[in-house]
């Protein structure tokens, strides 16, 4: 993945990402839903990007420190817009695992299917847990954007639920997974969906209107009826306890 055009893509989606995002805003609150409504002194958000959760978390959890990051440093802007308190990184998860601080909560929305490596990243994190802490994200599965991959052949890889299994193994962990379905009312509708989110971010290709003409009659030709995106969404939580 290129991480460069990642980040300039989720940045040129920020003015139109919480309008935009509904899965993710959904994701948000699921996330919050299945976390227990204790303190949380020390919170870690990875990948805040508009801050969509951030908002549920000062609504709904207490803390007394809470750092969100994003790789994007226009993040900071809607981060402080929502608590001025919330100290703000600019930095990548691989990055933060350097840091010596431990946190009570880890939680990332959305995120971790765009971490290279995770399968190491995830046992560093959950050591920066304090004892009895939280480590939970959401990310996607298999079936996510199966439209655009029958159609197009491309996608990120997303994991299996098999492979999630695997990587988990030894951790005290729980894992939901669902499906959500988006329509639309045109195949560009797709494509404008997929850019005002920032998730078009494979690669740095121009299309001809002849590119285009194709996608629009192979994605209708692939939806028996009007245009549909299918999200894939899976909830992990890990707790900082022996197994």
């Amino acid at each position: 993945m290129n991480k460069e055009l990642i980040k300039k893509r989720f940045e040129t989606s920020l003015p139109t990402y919480n309008e935009h995002a509904v899965i993710q805003k959904l994701m948000a609150q699921k996330i919050i839903s299945m976390l227990n409504k204790k303190n949380y002194p020390e919170i870690l958000e990875i990948g805040c990007g508009t801050g969509l959760l951030t908002k549920l978390i000062t609504e709904n959890l207490k803390f007394q420190s809470f750092t969100a990051t994003d790789i994007v440093d226009k993040c900071e802007e809607y981060i402080k817009k929502i608590d001025t308190n919330i100290n703000f990184e600019s930095n990548a998860a691989e990055i933060l695992l350097t840091d010596i601080k431990t946190y009570d909560l880890i939680i990332s929305n959305a995120v971790f299917q765009w971490l290279p490596d995770v399968e190491n990243i995830i046992p560093e994190l959950v050591n920066k847990l304090k004892p009895g802490g939280t480590l939970f994200f959401s990310t996607f599965g298999e079936k996510n954007f199966e439209e655009i991959f029958n159609v197009c052949g491309k996608t990120l890889k997303y994991k299996t639920l098999e492979e999630w299994c695997k990587i988990l193994k030894n951790f005290n962990y729980t894992m939901e997974t669902e499906i959500k379905i988006l329509n639309f009312a045109s195949p560009i509708d797709v494509l404008k969906h997929l850019k005002y989110t920032g998730v078009n971010s494979l690669e740095n290709l121009s299309w001809t209107k002849a590119d285009m003409f194709k996608f629009e009659r192979e994605y209708n030709n692939y939806c028996s009826q009007l245009p549909t995106l299918t999200y894939n969404p899976i909830y992990i939580k890990i707790e900082n306890i022996l197994k």
